[in-house]
């Protein structure tokens, strides 16, 4: 089983918004140099706590000054957009970096409904095109001809290459998971986003109606897991208090920067969210680098994951990092950058 990264560049309360993209380049650095197979970045709008807004900008930063990790997206919200220009935006990326670019896309807003209008006044209805998008880009990103008939047959998306980019279906339903089947393209459930809720059933899903394309022979499916290690437990369920509290808060609609752990201490909830927070807690990949690397592997054998990608956060920078290091220990991931002691 692969192990890769989600980043989302989370923001710190007290943090200047723009210096959380600049910690996603260094973590993406620390990464590489752990073994992580690839490097995801999301993308979400108008939103407090997470600065990850334009995936194919950041992935472009972190190709040019990285050189073995896969970089890429997950995801491009792409009923937002024009299926051409995004295809243009990651062959460039793959001129940046040959054989390395992902390009996950989902049909998901990514942030609230008047956002998603700004971006795209059109975006409701965009929707309903969204596997004609999928294989659209499969061409554009290929350079292989659309069909005979398709009104922008002659357009080529630029610049064309040896490579093309990996393109993957993100969802946290079963209608991304049938989608993915039916392409017979690679399949990203997010489970940190559903707490695990319907993952066993659109990863079943996605297996059984499987159909083997010309890039994809197999199913191969991810999941997106939110994990921290730490060396000590304590430590761990320390750090782990800000996000705690920081995703009880979005049932209130209130999506704030990661607080100080003494400071989401102080928050008061109420008791439905206290007891959200505690059934959350009692299902969270949290601990010492040992414990959470078991659970990683027993859910990937549950479900039957060929890749997990973490996602993680933590108020300290150097934490967060060092949870990824945690873990690449554990996995026996092959990078140079592992430290002997930690």
């Amino acid at each position: 089983m692969k192990l890769s990264v989600l980043d989302q560049s989370p923001i710190r309360a007290g943090q200047a918004p723009d210096a959380a993209i600049r910690e996603s380049l260094d973590l993406a650095r620390a990464c590489e140099a752990f073994g992580y197979h690839r490097y995801w970045l999301s993308e979400h709008h108008n939103l407090e706590s997470v600065a990850g807004s334009a995936p194919e900008i950041l992935a472009a930063a972190i190709a040019a000054t990285t050189s073995r990790i896969r970089v890429g997206s997950a995801g491009v919200m792409l009923p937002h957009y024009a299926a051409l220009k995004v295809a243009e935006q990651f062959r460039v990326l793959e001129a940046i970096a040959p054989g390395r670019i992902d390009l996950g896309v989902g049909r998901a807003p990514g942030g609230d409904g008047r956002t998603a209008f700004a971006l795209n006044p059109n975006a409701a209805r965009a929707a309903d095109q969204f596997p004609a998008q999928i294989q659209e880009l499969q061409a554009w990103t290929s350079n292989t001809p659309l069909p005979d008939k398709h009104p922008f047959r002659s357009v080529m998306a630029m610049p064309t290459g040896p490579c093309a980019p990996e393109i993957w279906v993100l969802g946290s339903s079963l209608y991304g998971a049938q989608l993915a089947a039916a392409l017979g393209l690679p399949y990203a459930f997010a489970y940190f986003f559903t707490d695990g809720e319907g993952a066993a059933e659109a990863i079943a899903l996605y297996r059984q109606n499987f159909r083997p394309s010309a890039t994809l022979s197999q199913p191969y499916c991810a999941a997106t897991i939110w994990a921290l290690a730490a060396p000590t437990l304590a430590e761990a369920e320390y750090w782990y208090s800000s996000r705690a509290i920081a995703w009880a808060l979005r049932g209130r609609g209130r999506f704030i920067p990661l607080p100080a752990p003494e400071d989401a201490a102080k928050i008061e909830l109420t008791p439905p969210e206290q007891a959200s927070l505690n059934a959350a807690r009692a299902r969270a990949f949290i601990g010492t680098g040992p414990d959470v690397a078991e659970k990683l592997r027993a859910l990937g054998q549950a479900l039957q994951l060929d890749e997990i990608a973490i996602t993680s956060a933590a108020f300290d920078p150097a934490t967060r990092t060092r949870g990824y290091e945690l873990l690449a220990r554990e996995f026996g991931l092959t990078g140079q950058g592992i430290q002997s002691a930690l």
